[in-house]
């Protein structure tokens, strides 16, 4: 009788929802933790708008002071889950910095980032970009346009700094790709020297996400990349400029990640099955009908529990455009993207990105085989949770088959040249090929030595 049901709701699907089949959980009371940022919404709309008590989910949702704080929560047991910098599980899982197994079976967004420079930054550069037919300046922005600024900063004998908001955050992988693409090394990590600064021309450091603008404003550092709403808070405030986004940087590039500890969802399988079809049904949500429920979404993000900035601010990027300039909006429909082009999928080519980038500075100090990036993206992304979860969803009516990738292998088509700002097209089946084909960075069997990159 259940699979005649199941496939009634299944020919009506979408046209009402149906009653969820309710799991058998091993744990319903759960928290849950994040940093005060606009890609944790499906968290929170997840909690708003009731799908974790639709599946039996008692959930609470608290902010964290900084990435480490988070991760030792999800590691200690105190959280059961959390919103993450896609690089964390993977750094933990392979031992870099805190070590734990860590699993995600959900990809919370692409895009979502910007870099960050301060007035002082901006206006030395400005004269020097090619401009539009508008007489706007030309987006994106290549670093080779900050070489000059950095050179006349050097010749005053003071050092050119910029934040990211962790060592094996997206933004710092992002922030370091940007300034490679333009010409300038920012540096190598070492076992020895986990600084990041080893040769570098830029100086990155850790600023928490929340104290990025004010710390720019301080001029502590000279620009920053960041996820939303702090570089729009820059340019509300006056005090910076963002240059380019992460989308123009790399199109459609994966952002954050829900992680769990791999004996959480051993020890609770229906409970992280139930976890992310909430969490799915949220993403669905904030992207259906043209992003038509965004003004609510802003309204819940703005709340001081969960991002706590203002609306109009958060606004600016949640709602299909983003501010440059004061004054300078510009349409930039998918700057958020929270469900389109399957970006909930945790696909395979997406860890192994990190990992190549992990590599490519240093955290990753010995080469690897292609083998050993397979094995781990393998280790960490969970498409089997996730399609499990989904079709439980369309089952349900309450999500819709075509909107899910049944039969990839867990790898996307290789990016294409075009898609990414230096031109170099990124295969992940090949990971040490595309490390070999990035002018700047290690490769083969190079590794840092001392001050030096060496082999």
């Amino acid at each position: 009788m259940k699979h005649v049901a199941f496939a009634l709701l299944a020919s009506t699907a979408l046209t009402g929802p149906a009653v969820a089949e309710m799991l058998d959980l091993e744990k319903d009371q759960l928290t849950f933790g994040f940093i005060k940022l606009t890609d944790m919404a499906p968290l929170a709309v997840a909690y708003e708008q009731g799908f974790f008590d639709d599946e039996g989910l008692f959930v609470t949702l608290e902010a964290q002071a900084n990435w480490k704080v988070l991760l030792d929560g999800v590691i200690s047991g105190t959280l059961d889950g959390a919103h993450m910098l896609a690089g964390q599980p993977l750094a933990a899982t392979i031992g870099y910095g805190t070590e734990a197994h860590i699993v995600t079976p959900f990809s919370m967004d692409l895009n979502g980032n910007g870099i960050t420079l301060s007035n002082e930054v901006w206006e030395m550069m400005k004269p020097g970009l090619p401009t539009d037919a508008d007489g706007k300046v030309a987006h994106p922005i290549s670093a080779s346009h900050l070489k000059p600024v950095i050179e006349t900063f050097n010749s005053e004998g003071k050092p050119f700094n910029m934040g990211m908001v962790f060592p094996v955050s997206t933004h710092n992988y992002e922030l370091r790709y940007w300034l490679a693409a333009g010409g300038i090394n920012p540096g190598y990590y070492s076992p020895e020297n986990v600084t990041g600064q080893i040769g570098a021309e830029v100086f990155l450091s850790v600023t928490p996400p929340p104290q990025m603008p004010a710390t720019l404003e301080a001029g502590t550092i000279n620009g920053y990349c960041v996820g939303e709403p702090w570089n729009q808070q820059a340019v509300f405030k006056g005090i910076g400029v963002p240059v380019i986004t992460d989308y123009e940087l790399w199109k459609n590039n994966p952002e954050k990640v829900f992680g769990m500890t791999a004996a959480f969802t051993e020890e609770n399988p229906n409970t992280t099955l139930a976890v992310t079809k909430a969490l799915i049904r949220a993403a669905i949500w904030l992207d259906e009908n043209d992003n038509a429920n965004r003004e609510e979404a802003v309204e819940i993000l703005s709340r001081p529990e969960y991002v706590g900035a203002d609306a109009e601010v958060i606004a600016n990027s949640m709602t299909g455009t983003f501010e440059y300039e004061k004054g300078d909006t510009r349409e930039v429909p998918d700057f958020n993207v929270f469900f389109r082009y399957n970006a909930t999928y945790p696909f395979y080519s997406d860890a192994v990105w990190y990992l190549t980038q992990m590599r490519r500075w240093g955290q990753i100090p010995e080469a690897r085989p292609d083998s050993w990036f397979d094995e781990v993206a393998k280790s960490v992304y969970k498409p089997g949770i996730y399609l499990k979860a989904a079709q439980m969803l369309v089952d349900e009516g309450l999500a819709d088959a075509a909107d899910f990738p049944w039969d990839s292998d867990g790898y996307k088509a290789p990016t294409p040249a075009a898609d990414i700002i230096d031109g170099i097209p990124f295969d992940a089946r090949t990971p040490n090929a595309y490390l070999d084909s990035l002018p700047i960075g290690l490769k083969g069997t190079q590794k840092v030595v001392g001050n030096e990159v060496q082999g």
